[in-house]
């Protein structure tokens, strides 16, 4: 069954004052969420349905066949899939015994409860069901639980468009089995020794107003965060409009979302604003607001689907100021050509909610451990990842929804002290279908989590890590390398 949900559209709203040159940066929360007219019944039935089981049969088409008639159901490989990074133990072990509980004896066929199908505490059956479970099912999964999500919950547009924030971070894994084929470990330029700890790139999408997690790329060190972003492009995001750093103020990032049919709004390197400026013959002042047309260089890569061709779009330069900080110089180029709507102030302030998303990669990576792996394949690694951002999906819906039950923004709630809650309520109402007074106490309690107000600003810090102490040499090279040494070494004692 599908759901048939609304998704309002506001209206672009009356023009904004006359541009101004000096601007500050937005420090108030986001918005409010409107209310989505949704009863809570409505989204209890909502929250049961992001998993689909017909879609899901067609997501399957072409693998396996007897991989379906197994305990482990796709359906309910891939619940305990998110349920294991939702939960603070993400051992098999942990969903092992919540299967003997009953916990997904609701998803599993008639007639053949999966607590019942179980007969020991091992874990292989849910290991074997996990490898048999395609990569692009999960993939498909993940959109459809962030397009589900989104589509319950009504934002505050930007002019008609929906902001979303473009950032890329890395994660690490241990060189088992075929990772280190597709994960090289990253050795610097003055490492002499071979390093051990496997490296990936991942790039992420997130919804400036939700904190959603819309797409993500995985890949090696080797390709980068440009290359990973046209691939994300590559759906259309028609009425978004993309917001990035410097690390994504290049062509290839501009011509991929044209393609898209996007906007963008990125911020350039001043010797890439320098360079744009003078082939027009002006210099890079501030109050720069010039139209452009920007084609590619020879240094420019271009994913081999897309044309050459030149990006329409403004160059702006703003100086904003900040209360403790000197002025700072922005340099943005945008594909949103009309200077009368789109001013220079409001392009500023909208970059300046870009700092969001490394806040959502610090729950991704620290909240839903998923800053390593201890995976054993390379497939396996890119199905975890997938599934802790479904896991982290699903609490940021449900901390929205509690933000409109509320009438507060979503920053204000606490992540952390949702998924806890969440973890609760799942197990209470594992066996049953969940009543709609558990689901609104649930909303109620989320919507009191709110993160402790600071008297006073937090000060800079060096990013540093301090050192812990250690009884034990470190182990470079292989482990079992080592282990010959030590024998060698110990022979005689």
């Amino acid at each position: 069954m599908y759901i048939i949900l609304h998704t309002y559209m506001s209206t672009p709203s009356s023009p904004p004052s006359p541009k101004r040159i000096k601007t500050s940066l937005p420090t108030q929360s986001p918005p409010l969420l409107q209310s989505s007219g949704l009863r809570p019944s409505q989204l209890l039935r909502a929250f049961g349905r992001l998993f689909v089981h017909r879609q899901l049969g067609a997501w399957l088409t072409g693998g396996p066949r007897g991989f379906y008639n197994r305990a482990f159901t796709p359906l309910v490989t891939l619940w305990y899939l998110i349920f294991q990074r939702l939960c603070p133990n993400h051992t098999l072990s942990q969903v092992v015994a919540d299967a003997l509980d009953g916990g997904a004896d609701r998803l599993s066929p008639r007639g053949k409860p999966l607590s019942q199908q179980l007969m020991s505490e091992s874990t292989t059956t849910y290991s074997l069901a996990r490898q048999r479970l395609p990569l692009q099912a999960v993939e498909k999964a993940l959109r459809h639980i962030a397009q589900e999500a989104s589509a319950t919950q009504q934002i505050h547009l930007w002019f008609g468009l929906r902001p979303g924030l473009l950032d890329g971070t890395t994660t690490r894994m241990r060189p088992f089995g075929d990772i280190p084929q597709h994960f090289p470990p990253h050795r610097p330029g003055n490492c002499r020794t071979v390093p051990y700890w496997c490296v990936a790139r991942v790039v992420g999408l997130f919804c400036q107003a939700t904190g959603l997690l819309m797409d993500s790329a995985m890949d090696s060190l080797k390709t980068s965060e440009q290359a990973l972003t046209a691939l994300l492009l590559k759906r259309g995001w028609k009425d978004w409009v993309m917001v990035g750093d410097r690390n994504f103020g290049v062509y290839t990032i501009a011509r991929a979302t044209v393609a898209a049919q996007a906007h963008l709004v990125a911020r350039l390197t001043q010797a890439r604003a320098k360079k744009l400026a003078a082939s027009l013959g002006h210099k890079l002042t501030c109050g720069l607001d010039v139209q452009i047309t920007w084609t590619p260089s020879r240094h420019d890569k271009i994913p081999p689907e897309l044309e050459p061709l030149p990006v329409r779009g403004r160059l702006v330069v703003v100086r904003v100021f900040r209360p403790g900080f000197r002025p700072l110089d922005l340099y943005l180029f945008t594909t949103l050509t009309d200077s009368g709507i789109y001013t220079a102030v409001e392009l500023a302030k909208l970059y300046g909610t870009r700092w969001q998303v490394e806040l959502c990669f610090r729950y991704v990576k620290d909240q839903m451990d998923l800053a390593s792996f201890q995976c054993q394949s390379a497939d396996m690694v890119r199905k975890e990842w997938l599934a802790g951002l479904m896991a982290y999906n699903l609490v940021r819906w449900v901390m929205g929804l509690a933000a409109e039950n509320a009438k507060v923004p979503v920053a204000l709630l606490s992540f952390s002290r949702t998924r806890e809650l969440i973890c609760g309520w799942l197990r209470h109402c594992g066996q049953r279908f969940p009543s709609v007074n558990s689901w609104c106490r649930l909303l109620n309690r989320v919507g009191r989590c709110r993160q402790s107000k600071r008297r006073k600003a937090r000060p800079s810090q060096p990013r540093a890590v301090r050192p812990r102490r250690r009884d034990y040499a470190d182990l470079k090279g292989s482990r079992a390398e080592a282990c010959e040494k030590l024998i060698k070494a110990n022979a005689k004692s």
